[in-house]
């Protein structure tokens, strides 16, 4: 476990979500305010707002990733560079997890599927697999070296 993996977990038991979670556990490294980075990747929780798609804890990979090495200018160059990042991290996310899919990541948690964002009760952390997934979301992203 490396520190970026514990303060990631964290920021999800404070409630931020997934992604959030993930971003925010970089903000120093890109010299970004992590209030800015909590509204940017608001949107990827819950596998894209609950839709249960891409597992959000990954989103907020391709989101440092992004922020790291995109180029605002459109670069074909910088965007080959995190594309082929954004692959090499999909393959070990999902190695460690089983998928980079929201839905079949809780497939074994008792949870609802609806569109609503749930309170975050003791009851809710119990039941899904989320924090220690942020967890190994943020580790393996740090033990990437790319960051």
């Amino acid at each position: 476990m490396s520190e970026k993996g514990k303060l990631a977990r964290s920021y999800f038991l404070q409630g931020y979500n997934c992604s959030q979670a993930v971003a925010m556990a970089f903000a120093d490294e890109l010299g970004i305010d992590k209030d800015f980075l909590a509204k940017a990747a608001i949107g990827f929780g819950g596998g894209m707002s609950r839709l249960r798609e891409v597992c959000g804890a990954f989103s907020g990979i391709v989101l440092v990733l992004s922020l790291k090495y995109g180029d605002p200018n459109n670069n074909l160059e910088s965007r080959k560079l995190v594309y082929s990042y954004v692959q090499a991290l999909s393959k070990e996310f999902e190695k460690a997890n089983g998928s980079i899919i929201c839905r079949k990541l809780l497939s074994n948690a008792d949870i609802t599927f609806s569109g609503a964002p749930e309170e975050r009760t003791s009851e809710y952390y119990k039941k899904r697999p989320c924090p220690d997934i942020i967890e190994r979301a943020a580790d393996i992203l740090y033990n990437s070296k790319l960051i």
